[in-house]
């Protein structure tokens, strides 16, 4: 594998004696289960600098505080998805060696790799298929806990592929490119489906007609979704996979989603990005009376980190013999001053 200061750089010649940073890169296999512990570490965020430092210096090309932090954020550090990044940017999208990378540019390279399935990226996804990696990733969807036959065994297998991993005590997602990827391939089938229109969505103005997007959601809901949502091969999350498809088949021309998923958060968060808007989403399953007052509470606290005075409460209905008029509604709430929208499906 060649360094990273050569990946990111496209000019050619030697570079001479490779650093600490390089060899660090060269020796990394992605999803090398059986390579030495040492060798599956993340960089640094100042190892992250360190490199693109390099290619500054090579090249005068800089990279923009903010796009460093976003290349560091994105990927936690990992060695291959940190190059793949940078690589993108400086050799397909921002060649002319005056212009600085940014935020934005870092982005956009990020929607490259996941929709191009680059080789890793493609071994990530092939992953998904494997049974022991489906029972840890899929309750994570729901924010559940893992099934009672889950063993520690299966924790390391999963983590030793760099799919996961604990953080806080906490197992997660190992970087939110990894958490764009699992969801992304898991509904691409149902979202390529869907016969909705992004321009049906969208006010005059340009904003983005939440109230809309909900009610027709659960019409589509309540006729085909539930059962088709029945077909996923990660069929506990089913529901909360139909809803990101049919969110990201929307947003797909003119904004992006970013999630939050892990054991044991009891939701999954969502916030949509369109145009200079963002929206925050919380899914929930109901199988009791009380889980309507838990996504409230839960909504609250997010709105609140978020910074936002409006926010969607999503509760998906599990309980057994509930009619489809109880299960649809809508209806607004206000606590601690902000505006909650619950969506009954």
């Amino acid at each position: 594998m060649r360094s990273r200061a050569e990946d990111v750089s496209r000019d050619r010649g030697r570079l001479g004696e490779p650093s600490l940073l390089a060899r660090k890169c060269r020796e990394r296999v992605p999803f090398n289960i059986s390579a030495e512990a040492a060798t599956l570490a993340p960089f640094t965020r100042e190892e992250v600098a360190e490199l693109l430092g390099q290619h500054t210096a090579l090249t005068g090309q800089r990279f923009e505080p903010e796009a460093a932090q976003l290349i560091y954020e994105l990927s936690q550090g990992h060695p291959w998805l940190v190059n793949a990044l940078a690589h993108q940017i400086v050799g397909r999208d921002v060649e002319d060696r005056a212009v600085a990378a940014t935020a934005e540019h870092v982005r956009a390279a990020k929607e490259t790799i996941v929709v191009e399935r680059r080789s890793h990226i493609d071994s990530l996804i092939a992953r998904l298929r494997d049974e022991r990696v489906r029972k840890i990733v899929e309750p994570m969807l729901v924010g559940g806990r893992v099934s009672r036959d889950v063993l520690h065994d299966d924790f390391t297998y999963v983590a030793g592929l760099g799919l996961i991993v604990l953080r806080l005590g906490i197992w997660e997602i190992a970087n939110p490119v990894y958490r764009e990827v699992v969801v992304r391939e898991l509904t691409f089938v149902e979202q390529t489906q869907l016969r909705h229109e992004t321009a049906w969505y969208v006010r005059p103005d340009g904003h983005l007609d939440l109230p809309k997007l909900m009610a027709a959601f659960q019409a589509f809901w309540r006729k085909d979704g539930h059962l088709a949502a029945e077909g996923f091969g990660y069929r506990e999350a089913g529901p909360h996979l139909m809803l990101m498809a049919f969110l990201q088949r929307i947003v797909n021309t003119g904004g992006r989603i970013e999630r939050e998923y892990g054991l044991g958060r009891g939701a999954l968060d969502l916030m949509v990005f369109w145009q200079d808007e963002r929206h925050a989403i919380e899914i929930k399953l109901r199988r009791d009376t009380e889980t309507e007052a838990e996504g409230v509470e839960q909504l609250s606290r997010y709105l609140e980190t978020a910074g936002l005075a409006e926010g969607w409460l999503v509760l998906f209905d599990l309980r057994q013999g509930v009619p489809w008029d109880e299960k649809l509604y809508r209806r607004e709430l206000e606590t601690g001053g902000r505006r909650l929208q619950v969506v009954g499906c």
